[in-house]
């Protein structure tokens, strides 16, 4: 049987880990199938790369999710509410999409269940995020340089609000940064003096980034607790892997993709 090919959209994308999750499961299952990554320039070409370069299976990372959405044939009932997809499938030459970055958010919380939370940047990643927290009863605010992609989240409810304008008083359990801010530069998602006004009155500051950003630094500097997205990559990666082999397998196969990350 040929190899199977997977691979990551992004941009940037060089610094991903997710070859090593899933490459590691495919290992250790013993599937003949390789995962790499692509840098995509253009999002507007993602479904023609991805037929191009004989692809099984691919995820979406920024700033493509939302184009990843409208390359797809078919989408999931999630997926089609939150309008961002992250991981994609081909069936008999249709591209399926899916979303798993909220069951891999939610998990990543680790029991952590906060009353009200603040998501800063309004993309794709928020978009999943925002859902899952409210399917949960949990109440959420979404903040954004501009007012421009909040509109998607006013249409469905939620309190909305641009950086300049945000009260900084208001108080949330959860402040989670989903925008690229920190990922390849030294920056914050806004302003720090509002920011250290928000994060004084929060139980724990997340960073969807998987690495050591301004963000959490000031959050550690304010003796805030802080946690980057590396635990959110590894559950949103195990469960995209079950959709690329189409089925459930059992989820103590997580300490292998962590053990592949150290």
């Amino acid at each position: 049987m040929n190899k199977q090919l997977y691979a990551l959209f992004g941009n940037p994308v060089s610094h991903s880990k997710s070859p090593l999750l899933h490459n590691s499961l495919f290992k250790h299952l013993s599937i003949n199938a390789c995962y790499t990554r692509y840098l995509l320039e253009d999002g507007a070409l993602l479904k023609d790369k991805f037929f191009s370069l004989g692809l099984h299976g691919a995820n979406i990372t920024v700033p493509f999710k939302e184009n990843a959405y409208e390359a797809c044939d078919e989408i999931d009932e999630y997926a089609k509410n939150i309008g961002a997809v992250n991981t994609i499938i081909k069936k008999n030459e249709k591209l399926c999409g899916y979303n798993t970055d909220a069951p891999g958010f939610l998990a990543s919380l680790d029991g952590f269940r906060p009353k009200n939370v603040l998501i800063l940047g309004a993309g794709g990643t928020a978009r999943a995020i925002a859902f899952a927290l409210k399917n949960e009863g949990i109440k959420v605010t979404i903040a954004n340089r501009s007012h421009g992609r909040l509109e998607f989240f006013m249409q469905h409810g939620f309190e909305c609000d641009v950086f300049d304008h945000l009260n900084s008083d208001l108080k949330f359990d959860l402040v989670v940064n989903t925008t690229s801010a920190g990922l390849s530069a030294e920056e914050l998602p806004c302003e720090k003096e509002k920011l250290c006004a928000l994060l004084l009155n929060t139980k724990l500051v997340y960073d969807c980034i998987y690495k050591e950003t301004p963000f959490l630094h000031l959050a550690k500097e304010l003796n805030i607790e802080a946690k980057n997205g590396l635990d959110m990559l590894i559950w949103q990666a195990f469960f995209a892997f079950e959709i690329f082999i189409g089925h459930e397998v059992d989820s103590k196969l997580i300490g292998i993709m962590k053990e592949a990350v150290k």
